[in-house]
């Protein structure tokens, strides 16, 4: 097996292509200035905000939120795997891919994964047509009224009864060590192994680029659970998948909205009456990596809930997720379901293009949301208008600084009878920042954040980090960001020529990647030129801060339990420094 893809070769990569080029062959951009627009090829948009970069190598679309390097492009835009998209990207350059000799890397142990859920789908599937007691499973497919083309459309397919049929099929013991990883087969304490999904119809749960991840079994009788799904495994998170999406994006027509529902059998049984844009969560509430997802794909957003009390309080929870992402060009709507009935049974009731017009007709988020927290207060009476106003405040700050943020508001103004200016300082603080983010810790000068700076000066301008000749000198300080700013350093002073794109491939899969990718895409008001001092000076009030907090840290100690000649000596050197540069020890 070919070993990982060495990360030297992947900078030398990225130094070679250019992302304007790979993207422009998939996409018409428009210079602008220095940079390139488009109207984003990830969401609908009709007013471009998808910027290339090519100084920073970098894209980024303030829509929907789609960034990355020449290869996160490719990945999401040709539904790639990293290393296809390396090996794309590498032939485009004329540059030959190496590996790393060792041990067995985690691409190809992703692939053995992918092998045995196909082949395990490819046995439901044939279950389903050829096993003895399949005629149930048939049966009631056919008394929920699905045909056969839309059940080969969702690859359905049924799990035989019976502890040990997909196990025999599986054969050899490594195939199904696997499949226990995987959550197809459950390992006993005793070392036995049985099938984790028996007597069920099985609905394949597919990633992006269309390949069988894990499964939603469903009983045929009254049997509890219902529903199983696949456990957590190395290919499947299901916080993260949609059932239904890859057929949604599959299906031909251009979506302009996706339906969320509860259940897999929603999102088959609409297809069949011709709503091929339903998705469903795999027993989750809505995640913001799901809308996330959902809002990559469509600008609006139609969440499915039955209209009894559980079914708003599911709604309210996806609303809660909601607020977050919602930038400008984003919708969300709420379409609550008579009692008793289901996506399912309404659409058989009511007919295709009456269930489509009642989901363009459904409930905005804004609507719900206020008509949600007014039952909750009395409007008429000033103590109930606070309270409104209460109730709102922790919500609306999720939002992002965006104009429906602002509309929100000037709602919220409307029914409290609070002035807008007065209502910003009562949700905002005194000073209006961005909600939903970290309020942003300021020195005593009254300047930006000296971790924030340095890191979106690196960003911007990585041979920055040449002029630290020496250990930064605030390695200890304990402070947010310091050590995404240390790892930073380190990283662009021994490659200096990185562009932004390729540092962000260095933290490819990690949380603090999307931390990174915001700052790259945050204008700097600050001429070229004056980026060496502003570093400098963010650098020195990093070492101040350190030595301050150090200096905090001794004095503590002298009063509790005295100093030794060292820490003695250290705290003079420190107060000192401290003196000398104007601060002192609080």
């Amino acid at each position: 097996m070919a070993g990982r893809i060495p990360q030297s070769f992947i900078d030398e990569l990225l130094n070679r292509v250019d992302i304007v080029d790979v993207i422009e062959s998939r996409v018409p951009l428009k210079k602008a200035g220095r940079e390139f627009h488009a109207c984003c090829p990830f969401h609908n948009e009709k007013t471009p905000s998808f910027t290339v970069s090519p100084g920073k190598q970098f894209y980024h679309c303030f829509g929907c939120g789609a960034h990355g390097s020449a290869v996160g492009f490719l990945m999401d835009y040709e539904n790639l795997a990293f290393p296809e998209a390396i090996e794309e990207l590498a032939r485009s350059a004329g540059m030959e891919v190496p590996h790393e000799a060792g041990g067995a890397p985690t691409d190809d142990r992703r692939h053995d994964h992918y092998s045995l859920l196909e082949k395990a789908d490819h046995f439901y599937r044939n279950q389903l047509r050829q096993h003895p007691q399949a005629g149930r499973a048939v049966d009631y497919l056919k008394a929920r009224g699905l045909s056969g083309e839309i059940a080969q459309t969702f690859g359905l397919g049924y799990a035989p009864p019976g502890w040990d049929s997909l196990l025999k099929h599986l054969g050899d013991t490594g195939s199904q060590l696997l499949a226990v990883e995987l959550g197809l087969l459950v390992q006993k304490d005793d070392g036995g192994r049985y099938d984790r999904f028996r007597d069920r119809i099985m609905f394949p749960i597919r990633d992006r680029r269309g390949r069988c991840i894990g499964f939603g079994g469903r009983v045929l009788g009254d049997e509890k659970p219902k529903y199983m799904n696949s456990p957590e495994s190395p290919v499947f998170h299901k916080g993260q998948e949609l059932y239904g999406l890859y057929e949604a994006r599959k299906a031909g027509q251009k979506l302009e909205r996706l339906i969320v529902v509860e259940g897999y059998m929603d999102v088959v049984a609409l297809a069949q009456f011709g709503l091929t844009h339903a998705v469903a969560t795999l027993g989750t509430a809505t995640t913001p990596e799901h809308l996330e997802r959902l809002y990559r794909t469509v600008s609006e957003v139609v969440f499915c809930f039955d209209g009894d009390a559980a079914g708003r309080r599911a709604a309210w929870r996806a609303l809660e997720n909601t607020l977050p992402v919602m930038r400008d060009g984003r919708e969300a709507r709420f379409l609550f379901l008579p009692e008793g009935e289901d996506p399912d049974s309404l659409v058989r009731a009511i007919g295709a293009e009456t269930f489509r017009q009642k989901t363009v007709e459904s409930v905005p988020l804004s609507r719900f949301f206020y008509e949600s927290l007014c039952q909750q207060v009395d409007t008429d009476s000033v103590d109930g208008r606070a309270r409104l106003v209460e109730l709102a405040r922790p919500l609306l700050n999720k939002l992002p600084d965006a104009v429906f943020r602002d509309l929100m508001l000037e709602q919220l103004s409307q029914v409290s009878g609070l002035k807008l200016p007065q209502l910003k300082k009562r949700i905002f603080g005194a000073t209006s920042g961005t909600p939903g983010a970290a309020p942003e810790r300021r020195h005593r000068d009254g300047g930006r954040s000296p971790v924030r700076t340095a890191i979106r000066l690196l960003l911007e301008q990585p041979a920055l980090g040449e002029q630290l000749q020496g250990p930064p000198g605030f390695e200890d300080l304990d402070l947010p960001g310091v050590a995404l700013l240390i790892e930073l350093l380190e990283l662009t002073r021994r490659r200096p020529n990185l562009s932004t794109g390729g540092i962000l491939e260095h933290w490819r899969d990690r949380p603090e990647e999307q931390h990174l990718a915001r700052l790259a895409a945050t204008p700097l008001d600050l001429p070229g030129e004056g980026y060496a001092a502003e570093f400098c000076g963010a650098i020195q009030r990093l070492v101040e801060q350190r030595n301050r907090q150090k200096a905090d840290q001794l004095l503590l100690k002298e009063r509790r339990s005295g100093l030794d000649e060292i820490e003695k000596n250290e705290l003079r050197q420190i107060l000192g420094g401290l003196h000398q540069n104007g601060g002192a020890a609080t």
